[in-house]
């Protein structure tokens, strides 16, 4: 898969591609007199919570405290004006949010005083049963938090890219074909086949794998779109693709 999405062309408008990214986000979210800085700010902490709670959890830190941490990291990011010194320039946006969460962490006053910071302000609700849920099935070794984050950031936007794809096959019959044609999204599904697909769907079997054929090229069109918003140049893409395809097989 990794070397598939490198063999893409890239965007036919990289401009383009660079406007709308997260860095963008961030920049919104740092100014509270911006519209829509609020919800801006809110997409990247439920879009990105679960690889920071992951690395704070590997830390050592119990659900409770990860959750309360992770929430305090976020309202951190205004209240201690880190945003504002925000520059795209610097790289990979996981690179600067980690740095930026192992920083908070250091303080240990940052969590011990995050109710008289923030009076306990939450900006999202975090479900704490569904953080562990999907804690527990994190591997039992001695990976370091570091490559957990890592992974999950990977995995992270993998899901991001997925959620984009399916949003546009949200017109009525398209719903049914996305779930059907999903399944050889990556490769072939060995316990399906075309046929058996093109009758649930009534197409002919050439219709199945064609339009099989543009849900990989738009899959994988969106995903180099994804990572091109969390670099700092169209030239750290290529590298990006393949560090985060390492941390997932890692």
């Amino acid at each position: 898969m990794a070397e598939s999405l490198k063999r893409v062309p890239s965007i036919t408008d990289q401009g383009s591609a660079f406007r709308t990214t997260l860095w963008t986000e961030v920049l919104r979210a740092r100014d509270a007199a911006s519209p829509g800085s609020s919800d801006a700010l809110e997409s990247l902490c439920r879009t990105y919570w679960y690889p920071l709670y992951a690395f704070v959890r590997r830390q050592g830190h119990d659900a409770h405290e990860a959750q309360d941490l992770t929430q305090a990291f976020f309202t951190d990011l205004l209240s201690k004006k880190f945003l504002e010194m925000v520059d795209r320039e610097k790289g990979r946006f996981r690179s600067y949010l980690l740095a930026r969460l192992k920083n908070f962490l250091a303080n240990e006053w940052t969590y011990q005083r995050r109710q008289k910071r923030g009076g306990g302000m939450k900006l999202f609700s975090l479900d704490e049963a569904a953080a562990e849920g999907r804690y527990g099935e994190e591997p039992h070794d001695n990976e370091t938090p570091e490559r957990l984050y890592e992974r999950r950031w990977a995995q992270t936007i993998l899901d991001e890219v997925l959620g984009k794809l399916a949003a546009e096959y949200e017109a009525p019959g398209e719903v049914k074909r996305f779930a059907e044609l999903k399944r050889f999204l990556i490769e072939a599904d060995e316990t399906d086949s075309y046929a058996a697909v093109a009758a649930r769907l009534s197409l002919s079997e050439s219709a199945v794998k064609s339009a099989i054929h543009r849900l990989r090229q738009r899959y994988r069109e969106l995903f180099r779109a994804e990572i091109a918003s969390t670099v700092a140049t169209s030239a750290e893409v290529d590298e990006e693709i393949r560090y985060l395809f390492s941390a997932l097989r890692s």
